[in-house]
């Protein structure tokens, strides 16, 4: 009963002691192995012994070897110091360490005893995760962010981002982390890093995360049709760029969606070629969309436009023109002088000048000769799906005078106005008439003449007496011509004005003037002459 009363009395001293001095700190993990150390004293040692302040002081150790240890998990290090292995979580608390030698001494010790961060938890929701687990996001997602661990005390969790040689922190924040990005770009592919740090014994751990930026090309795939260097092979392209990563490519032949091949440029065998047959291009993306994108090439054979005929005035030159349409892949053209004979394909020289746009070729002949240059010309036109030609035939020529062709031109000319003139004058007489009154000022388009039918008559038998009376010229003398009783004309001009009535009674007045005329006629005949 003395030793507890001086135990009692002991735990109490000891409480005040604690509570007025600290004392030293210690901090170890969980599960490892942790020295508390005796103050800071140097040479021989007295009496130790070790307790724990709980509600009442619990022995613990102590130097006498007749006083066991409360557990095998403590023992006595040099210079006094407690050696604790195995560390709980319940061993946190405070120490103190009772030295008897000249006089007793107390040493507080509070013991810390930290566990984690372990296990780290990470979470960023993305798109998806390739097979080797990278996780990957599309471009322009939104990708939400969190970290967090279980420690005691709590720990310090910080989110880190790396790339290409640069590093940033998005910030700490005890116990948990997170954040999120809205529009993810190419620049944020890199590496994540959560680090969750313990603040009391400052034991850290990392989880990083590679995360990766995707996203499809912008455009749809273009087909396309090519060769080989050798012209022996021909090539399908399907171009489907400005895309992370690269698509995946399948080759189908259309109709029938027979498989061709699974690369971006497939090669095909000569069965496979014929006049029009179709290939179809399906691009596929790891973030879509999920149909893919497609597109399709028709293969197909020449076709040849050109002039039939063209002509060169010799020493001159000449430019024959062929127009190739229609032709995937391109076709090679060539000129020839005669299809029968390969080796007489035309080759660019100082004579002949050959040049091609695109698929229209022009030849050009210079210092055209009749002898070397007269004749058939032929542009071929060849694929790996046909072969086409047309021909041209050239004449060489003299050159034209061109004063004598002007000469003959004017000298034709003249000559029908001529003709013209003449078919006028000859079929339209009253024309003439009108064009002379005109020059006169008068206007024949309102003369009539009228003419006696009678007097014509009279004039004939006139002119038949005077030929008897010349007969006679012999045998008599020349007597006066007898002036005959009807041997005259009446010519009557009358202005017509277009008034038909005017017209008529104009006429009937004339008509008994000459009457009139007449009967005076008759009466000088009578006298004697």
């Amino acid at each position: 009963m003395a030793g507890l009363r001086v135990l009692l009395c002991l735990g109490a001293l000891l409480a005040r002691q604690g509570s007025a001095e600290l004392g030293a700190v210690a901090v170890g993990e969980v599960h490892e192995n942790v020295t508390l150390p005796c103050g800071n004293v140097s040479g021989s040692r007295g009496l130790v012994t070790w307790y724990r302040n709980d509600v009442e002081p619990i022995f613990l150790l102590s130097s006498n070897s007749s006083l066991p240890p409360a557990s095998p998990r403590f023992s006595l290090e040099d210079a006094g110091a407690l050696h604790v292995e195995a560390l709980r979580l319940e061993d946190d608390g405070n120490y103190t360490c009772q030295e008897v030698l000249n006089e007793t001494r107390w040493f507080p010790v509070w013991l810390r005893v930290a566990s984690g961060p372990d296990p780290i938890g990470v979470n960023i929701s993305t798109t998806g995760a390739l097979s080797n687990g990278t996780l990957y996001a599309a471009k322009g997602s939104q990708v939400d962010f969190s970290c967090h661990s279980a420690a005691q005390p709590p720990p310090e969790v910080e989110w880190w981002f790396r790339a290409h040689n640069m590093s940033e922190s998005f910030g700490k924040n005890l116990t948990a982390n997170s954040f999120t990005l809205l529009l993810m770009s190419q620049n944020l592919q890199g590496n994540y890093t959560c680090s969750a740090t313990n603040v009391l014994s400052g034991s850290q751990r990392k989880v990083t995360t590679e995360l990766l930026v995707y996203w499809p090309p912008p455009s749809a795939p273009q087909c396309s049709v090519g060769v080989s260097s050798d012209f022996i092979i021909l090539e399908l392209s399907c171009n489907w760029d400005g895309g992370y990563p690269d698509p995946t490519f399948l080759w189908t032949e259309e109709p029938g969606g027979k498989v061709v091949g699974n690369s971006k440029l497939q090669a095909l065998s000569p069965s496979q070629l014929s006049e029009g047959k179709k290939f179809k291009c399906v691009g596929s993306h790891i973030v879509g969309p999920e149909s893919g994108a497609s597109c399709v090439v028709q293969i197909s054979s020449p076709s040849l436009a050109s002039q039939p005929m063209k002509t060169c005035f010799l020493g001159g030159n000449v430019t024959l023109t062929c127009q190739v349409t229609g032709a995937n892949p391109p076709a090679r053209i060539q000129w020839l002088r005669n299809l029968s004979r390969p080796d007489a394909v035309i080759q660019p020289s100082s004579h002949h000048h050959i040049t091609q746009h695109g698929q229209d070729s022009f030849l050009t002949i210079h210092n055209c000769s009749q002898d070397l240059d007269e004749g058939f010309y032929f542009c071929r036109a060849e694929n790996l799906v046909g072969v086409r030609a047309v021909d041209i035939w050239l004449s060489v020529k003299e050159p034209l005078n061109v004063g004598g062709i002007v000469g003959t031109v004017v000298s034709l000319l003249l000559l029908g106005l001529a003709i013209v003139a003449g078919l006028i004058l000859y079929y339209s007489p009253v024309f003439c008439w009108k064009a002379g009154s005109t020059f006169r000022g008068q206007d024949m388009g309102d003369v009539m003449v009228l003419v006696d039918s009678e007097g014509e008559e009279e004039e004939e038998d006139d002119k038949e007496d005077v030929e008897e009376v010349e007969q006679g010229t012999d045998e008599r003398e020349e007597l006066p011509r007898e002036i005959r009783k009807h041997g005259h004309i009446h010519r009557v001009t009358a202005l017509v004005n277009g008034n038909l009535d005017r017209m008529g009674n104009g006429l009937q007045d004339l008509h008994g003037d000459s009457d009139e005329w007449q009967s005076d006629v008759v009466e000088e005949e009578d006298k004697p002459v």
